[in-house]
C-alpha cells in the first residue's frame, strides 16, 4: 500500500479575492492530492492536503507562493493523521 500523509496549512497575507482556492484546487488535481481548501473569516485560507508525501510536500511549498495575485506572509503547517480522502474540493 502506498504511503499517505496529511498536512493542514493556514496561509496568511493577501490570500482572499486572488483566486487562491481555485489555484490550490488546480495544483492539487495536477498532483493527485486529495483534501479541501476554504476561506477563513479572518482573511486567511485554510487547506488540508492528503496523498503521496512528495506531492503533498510540493503543494505545501506552493502555498508559500500562491497564485501570482497573492501575497503570502506566512504558512503554518501541521501534520495530521490521514483520513483516506478521495477528492479535492473548494469549501
Amino acid at each position: 500500500m502506498q504511503e499517505r500523509i496529511r498536512r493542514r496549512v493556514v496561509v496568511s497575507g493577501r490570500v482572499q479575492g486572488v483566486a487562491f482556492r481555485a489555484a490550490a484546487r488546480a495544483q492539487a488535481h495536477a498532483g493527485g492530492v486529495a483534501g479541501w481548501v476554504r476561506n477563513l473569516a479572518d482573511g486567511r485560507v485554510e487547506a488540508v492536503f492528503e496523498g503521496d508525501p512528495a506531492a503533498v510536500a510540493a503543494l505545501v511549498a506552493w502555498c508559500g507562493e500562491g497564485p501570482s495575485w497573492a501575497r503570502v506572509d506566512r504558512v503554518d503547517v501541521r501534520d495530521e493523521v490521514p483520513e483516506g480522502l478521495a477528492r479535492f474540493q473548494v469549501r
